[in-house]
């Protein structure tokens, strides 16, 4: 069963998360049909998202993160809520990409090795945190390390692995570990976790050998005092529903319902985190169309 652990270590001055994610990451990989490459890349920034949204506190609360880099992937977009419970699509699924010279699947060539890593922290209250830095690998745990370091000056040790078939294509293991020294953390501790970084980095293919996610993490951090405080299960589950996408058409405006009534008689939209398709007729449509110039009246009233 998928977990998200938290913990604390060395006295108490650092934080770390885990994740280990396999159904996870191979549900997403036969929900988009994910080439090997996109399973790999989108594992990695969900498995990242989860971890942050474990964080989150109170109902309504949401993450999401956003890399827009210049390789095939386009957009790659995960949200995360209280649970956690996260969701995310990457615009080409599809692609398959030859691997490095090292033999590994090539994730930074299918983001992209420029481009935006975009963080928005939306809570109930005031307006959402953004945070945004500049992808600077495409192997998305350097430039979420990037991120914490630039975009909240928390300087951050961030592994991310997904750990496939080279045949089938089939998820082996998936997982990822976020350390986070606080502040007054001493140099001695923060020199110690850099000392131990291979070593994190062995944890997917530890699992995939077959050891246990915990004791694997206590291993990895044995002489850090290191003690789990919370175990939280992630999910990936979509909540689109049939209101929020007749709130979307109607936010699109008047104009272009109208456009898609009288030239398409109709309206099909599919969600891009659950593959749902929605159908609208035109009289449906024309509904939404009444209640958007009915918002266009009252702003315009105001």
């Amino acid at each position: 069963m998928d977990q998200v652990i938290h913990a604390l270590a060395a006295g108490e001055n650092v934080r770390i998360a885990a994740i280990s994610a396999y159904d996870m990451v191979s549900g997403v990989r036969a929900l988009h049909e994910l080439s090997r490459v996109a399973t790999a890349a989108l594992g990695r920034q969900l498995m990242m998202t989860a971890m942050m949204a474990s964080q989150l506190k109170n109902e309504g609360d949401r993450v999401s993160t956003i890399l827009r880099g210049d390789g095939p992937a386009g957009n790659m977009v995960c949200t995360g809520a209280p649970g956690p419970v996260v969701k995310g699509y990457t615009s080409d699924p599809t692609v398959e990409l030859p691997l490095t010279p090292e033999g590994k699947l090539d994730v930074g060539g299918y983001v992209g090795h420029t481009g935006r890593l975009t963080v928005v922290r939306d809570l109930p209250v005031g307006d959402p945190y953004v945070g945004v830095c500049n992808i600077v690998s495409g192997e998305i745990a350097v430039d979420f390390a990037q991120y914490f370091t630039v975009s909240e000056q928390q300087p951050s040790l961030v592994y991310l692995g997904v750990r496939m078939d080279a045949t089938s294509g089939e998820v082996r293991a998936a997982s990822g570990v976020l350390v986070q020294p606080l502040p007054g953390c001493p140099d001695e501790t923060i020199d110690a976790l850099q000392a131990r970084a291979d070593a994190i980095t062995t944890l997917t293919r530890r699992l995939d050998d077959g050891a246990a996610f915990e004791p694997v993490l206590a291993e990895l951090f044995d002489g850090l005092d290191f003690r789990i405080v919370e175990r939280f299960t992630p999910v990936y589950q979509c909540d689109c529903t049939r209101e929020r996408i007749e709130r979307a058409l109607i936010s699109v405006g008047a104009e272009e319902l109208q456009d898609m009534i009288e030239r398409d008689g109709g309206a099909q939209v599919k969600c891009h985190f659950c593959n749902a398709v929605y159908e609208f007729t035109a009289a449906e449509l024309s509904d939404l169309l009444r209640m958007a110039k009915s918002e266009d009246n009252g702003q315009n009233a105001t």
